[in-house]
């Protein structure tokens, strides 16, 4: 018999891999961080013995949630500026409110409370854009989560760059500080085509290439952003992007609400990627992505909260749910995005994005071990049928039970196991009446 680290026995289990099985009754067998194996229990016990072994009687196992586009930090500001148009909310609250709190200790202790929250709900991998992502980065290591942190680019002066070349240099220092960290890689984030300029957005392209990088920004998330647009380019925002050289297959379009025929042709033909955030946009009014029609045209389409300045959660189930219901009444169509394929919007198809499906995103032999047990016995998820509609249509994430990344448990029975709860609370306690005594 092979010694290993841990063997976790589930009544179901989900690989999310290409041939969408759905396995009874099987063994995800990890050592050293990795998956090794994935066999129906009885072949397990008679081949490995593990230092640690997991009875999951009732649950279904399945890879990690993929948040693919948050604002991690901005967690303290859940609730500070609701119900507001996105420019109105950004203009008059949320750039305000950065320029007077947002600074390193802000971003630790707001990332901490993210972080937590992302786990106890299923997420072990998300893809940030926020100012001192090294203090975020801090949280990432000490946590054991694993994510993707946003080099951000904008123009304007902020508390933690003065200008494009200082917002470029530090993220420079930033990835090449954890080039080499096994769950922390980076990503270019220019904010938005309305707020960095050709010059930036050729030279973010250059480096991008030259360090083999994705890069994320929102794009066509409002109609005026459009119309902006095109009163000062002469073109739609997608269509100046296009001419810069920037569709391809390192972009992650975050939102997109706004496409016509041709933008989306535009999309498939370049491998652009689409981080949906369903409950954002709903919230903001900012429109619906289109996604059937992207679908149909094999634009690889990742699921992303936001920021919960915005949402106001990260709860990447109920953004699942959400995927799914707007997807159909937006296309009058029932049969679109059915539950599996929402699943892997949240999974497999934001690591491909993110450049790390080699790594995570699905439970294949080699992958690391991000691996999320869901309690199916509760009322709630009663009575059983079809696995992934059970996932995505009945189950909230206060059924997340245990979560693992790269084989260490981060939440067992529902507690945390690296993060204190207590101090996290109090520290964001802290931080809402610091900022309750100035709004």
């Amino acid at each position: 018999m092979k010694n290993v680290d841990l063997i976790i026995n589930a009544r179901w289990c989900l690989p999310m891999t290409a041939e969408q099985l759905i396995l009874e009754n099987h063994s995800v067998v990890i050592n050293e961080g990795n998956i090794v194996a994935l066999l129906p229990q009885t072949q397990a016990a008679q081949l490995y013995q593990a230092t640690q072994t997991q009875d999951m009687d009732e649950h279904c196992v399945m890879p990690g949630l993929i948040n693919n586009h948050g604002h991690t930090a901005m967690t303290l500001f859940r609730g500070l500026a609701d119900d507001l148009p996105l420019m109105t909310w950004l203009n008059n609250h949320i750039w305000p409110a950065e320029q007077q709190f947002v600074g390193d200790a802000f971003v630790e202790a707001g990332s901490a409370l993210a972080i937590a929250e992302m786990l106890r709900g299923g997420t072990t991998c998300f893809s940030d854009m926020y100012f001192f992502p090294e203090a975020t980065a801090r949280v990432v290591d000490s946590s054991g989560i694993r994510a993707s942190l946003g080099m951000v680019v904008i123009e304007f002066p902020t508390n933690w760059a003065k200008d494009v070349n200082e917002y470029l240099h530090k993220g420079q220092a930033l990835h090449d500080k954890y080039r080499h960290h096994p769950r922390i890689t980076t990503n270019y984030a220019p904010h938005a085509p309305y707020t960095v300029s050709d010059q930036t957005l050729q030279a973010i392209i250059i480096n991008a290439e030259e360090l083999d990088l994705p890069i994320q920004m929102h794009i066509h998330e409002t109609a005026a952003e459009v119309s902006d647009s095109v009163a000062q380019y002469g073109k739609r925002p997608l269509a100046r992007l296009r001419d810069l050289g920037l569709l391809s297959p390192r972009l992650i379009a975050v939102h997109m609400t706004q496409l016509t025929e041709e933008e989306m042709d535009w999309c498939a033909e370049a491998g652009v990627h689409i981080a949906h955030c369903p409950e954002s946009n709903l919230k903001l009014a900012s429109g619906f992505t289109p996604i059937a029609e992207l679908i149909k045209r094999g634009v690889n389409i990742s699921i992303g909260t936001d920021g919960a300045a915005s949402n106001n959660d990260l709860d990447m189930f109920a953004e699942m749910h959400q995927a799914a219901m707007l997807a159909k009444g937006v296309a009058g169509d029932p049969s679109v995005v059915p539950a599996y394929q929402a699943l892997q919007m949240a999974t497999i198809n934001a690591a491909k994005s993110l450049g790390i499906d080699s790594i995570t995103g699905s439970f294949e032999i080699g992958k690391a071990a991000d691996i999320i047990a869901i309690d199916l016995s509760d009322i709630e998820t009663q009575p059983f049928y079809d696995l992934p509609s059970q996932l995505v249509y009945a189950t909230g994430r206060d059924k997340v039970s245990d979560v693992w990344v790269a084989g260490k448990q981060l939440l067992k029975q529902r507690q945390l196991t690296t993060m204190n709860t207590q101090h996290i609370t109090a520290q964001a306690q802290q931080w809402a009446t610091k900022i309750r005594s100035v709004s």
